[in-house]
């Protein structure tokens, strides 16, 4: 069980070889916003960033949100 979304994404990133600034510039999103979401300074991300993420990732968001503790 991951104890954040970050963490999820961290992994997820991690098994596909992706760092953090191929899965921003992919993501289409700013590589400062994806570290503090992988660090947990961002809790709650919007909704868009998380869809942008799991599409650059290649999963479904249902597959980002699973097993992180609520």
């Amino acid at each position: 069980m991951f104890t954040n979304i970050g963490e999820k994404i961290k992994k997820v990133r991690n098994d596909k070889g992706l760092t953090q600034e191929e899965l921003a510039q992919k993501a289409n999103i700013s590589y400062i916003t994806l570290v503090k979401i992988e660090q947990g300074k961002v809790e709650n991300p919007t909704m868009k960033t998380l869809q942008k993420i799991a599409k650059a990732l290649e999963i479904s968001l249902d597959e980002i949100v699973k097993n992180v503790k609520q």
